[in-house]
């Protein structure tokens, strides 16, 4: 089960990003990343195996590719060759949720637009004075979404924007017939995502090769 979401999450980031499609590899896949200056591309593995791992990191040769899979960063650390950094700060959560409608309303003092272009679907929030108070989108795969970019400005947080935000974005996949969503959090996104009732699944371990 673990395999098939993070298998959604590949493909669905991908759509979210406007990268290329994942490029099938012998351990999982990888999706070349443009204009991030911290970031090259990125393998990505569904299940997490030593000789998967040794393999995928013994294909790179270009600086600022990453590595991301489930499992904890202490278990895959042994296992990556020189020139490897396991992230710890960057270590993520994949997280999934049977979605339903909740109908949300735009706390006061702010409005929501809600726009799709091809598979993507944005929500942004503004204040009364137009400014951008939080933002968020998805990727639709069908019969599932992949939430992603979900961010408040710090002006604005503690007034439940974001919860705002992801319910909208849920309504819009239901009402688009979707029935799962899945997303990849951070420490502080779990937080939020589990007040909504998103479930965490497995941790995401994040490396990099720094030559």
């Amino acid at each position: 089960m673990v395999a098939e979401m993070v298998t959604t999450w590949v493909a669905g980031w991908a759509v979210s990003r406007r990268t290329p499609p994942p490029v099938a590899k012998p351990w999982g896949y990888y999706i070349e990343v443009a204009d991030n200056p911290d970031e090259v591309g990125r393998h990505v593995l569904p299940e997490t195996a030593e000789s998967w791992v040794r393999s995928a990191a013994a294909s790179v040769s270009v600086p600022r590719t990453w590595m991301k899979m489930p499992a904890e960063p202490a278990e895959i650390e042994p296992w990556l060759p020189r020139g490897w950094v396991v992230a710890w700060e960057d270590t993520g959560h994949l997280m999934a949720v049977d979605l339903r409608a909740t109908h949300p309303v735009a706390p006061e003092g702010y409005t929501a637009t809600v726009e799709s272009v091809g598979a993507v679907t944005c929500v942004r929030v503004r204040d009364a004075a137009g400014e951008q108070a939080a933002q968020g989108q998805m990727a639709g795969l069908g019969e599932a979404v992949v939430v992603d970019r979900i961010l408040t400005a710090a002006a604005h947080r503690r007034r439940g924007l974001g919860d705002f935000v992801m319910r909208t974005l849920v309504d819009r996949a239901v009402a688009d017939g979707a029935a799962l969503g899945v997303l990849g959090a951070t420490d502080a996104g779990r937080a939020l995502y589990e007040t909504l009732g998103w479930k965490k699944h497995t941790t995401l371990a994040e490396c990099f090769y720094r030559p």
